[in-house]
């Protein structure tokens, strides 16, 4: 049922599809010129004009579901259009049918009565394809049975409320008429709510993605080092690794030397054993130099102390 529309088999059905929408348009516009000639001349203008009213609001339609059919399955889009060819039918019957003799209605109440079809018809064709998205989330043979078995229940009230709403000019509808159409909604309520029912109990879940795992409480992020006032120089640094606090407030660090704000910690390297040292010789015994005699003191300070011994020889 959800056949792509890029399909060659879903390309044929909406060719058929614009096929149709263009045959019904032509068969209304010929249904509606036999009425001029042969129909009741009383009214014959505004008929007229509401009828080409309804012919350009039609192919405006056509037009919009030919250009939504490329997003839509096959079957959607031709089911789309033929219930816009059954609007345009039944509009076009609501326009052009005399009034009965003992029914006085007016085009107002007709007028209310198209949009109250209009309501219905696409109503029901909404239900359908969200009850078909809700069959296609699980297949079985129960859920299979149940869904064509309401789609069906579906179809046939829409069409037992519509007539009603055409024809009661003509028509008289016993109660017996109304007990059927209120048990077929029943049964198609019933038939709606079972297949979303099946598919909660049985269907299988959708994994959803695994949350990230919430950080250990220990794992706090490292702080940021603190900066000047501009926020991107980072303050110096004391000799005990603390942030130069007095530094922030006066502008000039507490140290001049300076320490360089703390980087990425540096792996230690691992101490390098020293080569054992080369025996050195021992350093050859210097022999001492011998005083050189001194000459006797002689001049005119001389006072005439004993001059020193002369060295021994």
């Amino acid at each position: 049922m959800s056949e792509p529309i890029t399909h060659p088999k879903s390309s044929r059905i909406l060719r058929a599809s614009i096929w149709v929408a263009i045959g019904a348009l032509i068969a209304a516009a010929v249904v509606c010129v036999v009425w001029v000639l042969v129909g009741d001349a009383n009214g014959m203008i505004g008929k007229a004009f509401l009828t080409i009213l309804l012919l350009a609001a039609f192919a405006g339609v056509a037009i919009l579901e030919a250009n939504l059919a490329s997003r839509r399955p096959a079957w959607f889009a031709l089911t789309s259009m033929i219930t816009w060819v059954v609007i345009l039918l039944i509009g076009a019957f609501l326009i052009w049918m005399p009034e009965a003799d003992d029914y006085f209605g007016s085009g107002v109440e007709r007028f209310m009565k198209f949009l109250l079809i209009i309501l219905i018809v696409q109503g029901a064709l909404l239900h359908i394809r969200l009850f078909s998205k809700a069959h296609e989330r699980h297949r079985t043979t129960f859920t299979s049975i149940v869904t064509y078995v309401t789609i069906g229940l579906v179809v046939i009230l829409a069409v037992m409320l519509v007539l009603p709403i055409m024809i009661e000019e003509y028509v008289e509808f016993r109660p017996f008429y109304w007990r059927v159409v209120v048990a077929l909604a029943i049964l198609a309520a019933v038939g709606t709510a079972l297949v979303p029912l099946v598919n909660a109990l049985f269907a299988p879940k959708k994994e959803r993605p695994a949350a990230p795992l919430a950080a250990p409480y220990y794992a706090a992020a490292a702080p940021q080092w603190p900066t000047y006032a501009d926020g991107r120089t980072p303050l110096p640094v004391l000799p005990d690794g603390s942030p130069d606090w007095n530094a922030y407030y006066t502008g000039q660090p507490t140290y001049p030397q300076g320490y360089a704000a703390p980087t990425a910690p540096v792996a230690p390297v691992a101490p390098v054993a020293e080569a054992p040292a080369s025996p050195v010789a021992p350093a050859a015994a210097v022999a001492p130099v011998p005083e050189q005699p001194t000459a006797p003191p002689t001049g005119p300070g001389y006072q005439g102390y004993p001059p020193p011994p002369p060295p021994p020889q």
